[in-house]
């Protein structure tokens, strides 16, 4: 009993000791919720005044849950290559349950991951690059809508980004043309919401379009309307196949659908507006870009004449690679979450170390460092088109902090075993759209003096942010 009780004491002493050694707390004013409102708000600014306070590691109380934030990048692996201890399987089918109202319990996330490596990556890849491009290209040749090529047309350019490569999406995975248009209107309503819902904050009537949206979004992707047949092998149809060999009901597919249309649509529109909004509102990068773009041109016919693949996959870019990039940096804003499922002590790249709780959640927020960190960044809130250019022309990939090179200098598709499978075929798209946008129409603000929207807050932790408001635009067809 005697030694009992000492191995008692002892490791009371342990577990103290570990206590201790815990990041920063900070419960917040409100019992329980803590700082879930803040939060929720306006994650960025929140987190960037919880940094100031407490550092690049700290613990903050949200709605019950104790969440620690690690914002400094040198200590990014400790946490992603460490799959032991940190977990992303429960917390996503968490999230995709309450957002999607899907359960995909009868599939292992390896084996899900290996299907999208395998129709994403590698050889599909050109294959689904070549039909985006295609429906781009039909798209933008007929996005006047019955009117004069030559006459100018007024839109928001958010909804024309999001617009076009969502129907070319649309049309590339699931080759619906009855119902593109239809399914863009109902997507928009969805995703305009798609953050709230995730937080539990709808108010009735915001439930209530969720609610019908998916509802419709369903039906429009049910695989009961697929083009049935021995010879069908579009991408929809090889998915919900793969879903039916894992056991999953022709109810949750429709359901897994609409998670895969959310999941392949809702950063390329956004990230291609912020791009052209740049480029539309900084001249001298606006010139710059079309000077390289002018080069190419020289080499390669650009008409309408025949569907062709992006120029810029074939030959070095680094003017508009460098465009890309520091577009990414200003307006990706993952958040990579894990859920603690062992106590762990947690090595930081500067020598500490931190004991972290089994059941708290840890969060990486990229955004705020590396990509907005003024001592990797200078003047980190300005876009500058040649960032990530050397002198020599050369892409600029060493960027560093605290004297020490960084492994990440920007995040805008996550990392690790978890970050995002499509990203490729992502930046293969902003590209052909942006080369397409830039060489077939004249594109010009209405307003010379124009300025980009801000960001809309609430979007923080959701990929691409999405303006509050939109720059009023005008185009047309080129004359050829």
């Amino acid at each position: 009993h005697r030694r009992a009780f000492k191995n008692f004491r002892t490791d009371v002493r342990v577990c103290e000791i570990m206590r201790r050694n815990e990041p920063p707390l900070d419960e917040g004013w409100i019992p329980w919720l803590g700082h879930a409102i803040e939060f929720g708000k306006d994650a960025a600014k929140f987190l960037a005044r919880m940094k100031e306070k407490h550092g690049d590691i700290f613990t903050v109380r949200v709605a019950g849950l104790r969440v620690t934030v690690l914002l400094d990048p040198h200590s990014f692996d400790s946490v992603l290559n460490d799959r032991d201890s940190f977990d992303f399987t429960r917390l996503r089918s968490q999230v995709i349950q309450k957002v999607f109202s899907l359960q995909l319990t009868n599939i292992e996330p390896i084996l899900e991951r290996k299907w999208m490596e395998q129709h994403f990556q590698g050889c599909s890849l050109p294959k689904l690059s070549s039909s985006m491009n295609t429906h781009l290209q039909t798209l933008l040749l007929h996005c006047h809508n019955g009117s004069a090529p030559s006459e100018w047309k007024q839109e928001g350019l958010f909804d024309l980004c999001y617009s076009l490569l969502f129907r070319a999406g649309y049309l590339t995975f699931f080759e619906r043309t009855d119902n593109a248009a239809a399914a863009y209107q109902e997507f928009r309503k969805f995703d305009n919401l798609l953050a709230k819902l995730a937080r539990g904050s709808l108010r009735r009537e915001e439930r209530r379009t969720v609610s019908h949206s998916q509802e419709r979004l369903w039906e429009l992707l049910s695989p009961h309307g697929l083009r049935g047949g021995s010879e069908s092998s579009t991408w929809q149809q090889s998915y919900c196949d793969f879903l039916q060999q894992e056991g999953i009901d022709a109810d949750m597919q429709k359901k897994a659908l609409l998670l895969q249309l959310w999941t392949t649509q809702c950063n390329a529109g956004p990230a291609a507006f912020w791009l052209l909004g740049f480029l539309l509102t900084h001249p001298e990068a606006m010139e710059a870009v079309k000077s390289e773009i002018r080069g190419l041109s020289t080499r390669r016919d650009t008409s309408f004449q025949q569907p062709q693949n992006n120029p810029l996959e074939a030959h070095s870019t680094p003017v508009f690679d460098s465009i890309l990039s520091e577009t990414l940096r200003l307006t990706a804003a993952v958040m990579i979450r894990r859920e603690v499922v062992q106590d762990k002590i947690l090595d930081m790249a500067n020598g500490k170390r931190y004991h972290l709780r089994r059941g708290d959640r840890v969060c990486l927020f990229p955004f705020l460092s590396p990509q907005m960190d003024p001592q990797i960044h200078q003047e980190p809130q300005t876009f500058k088109y040649d960032r990530f250019l050397n002198d020599d022309m050369t892409v600029k990939d060493e960027f560093y902090k605290d004297g020490k090179k960084l492994k990440y200098c920007s995040m805008p598709w996550g990392a690790g075993k978890n970050s995002c499978v499509g990203k490729e075929f992502a930046v293969s798209t902003i590209k052909q759209f942006v080369f397409l946008a830039l060489t077939h129409l004249d594109l010009e603000p209405c307003d010379p003096e124009a300025k980009l929207p801000p960001v809309n807050p609430s979007r923080y932790g959701f990929g691409m942010l999405q303006p509050d408001g939109d720059l009023q635009v005008r185009y047309r067809l080129k004359r050829t």
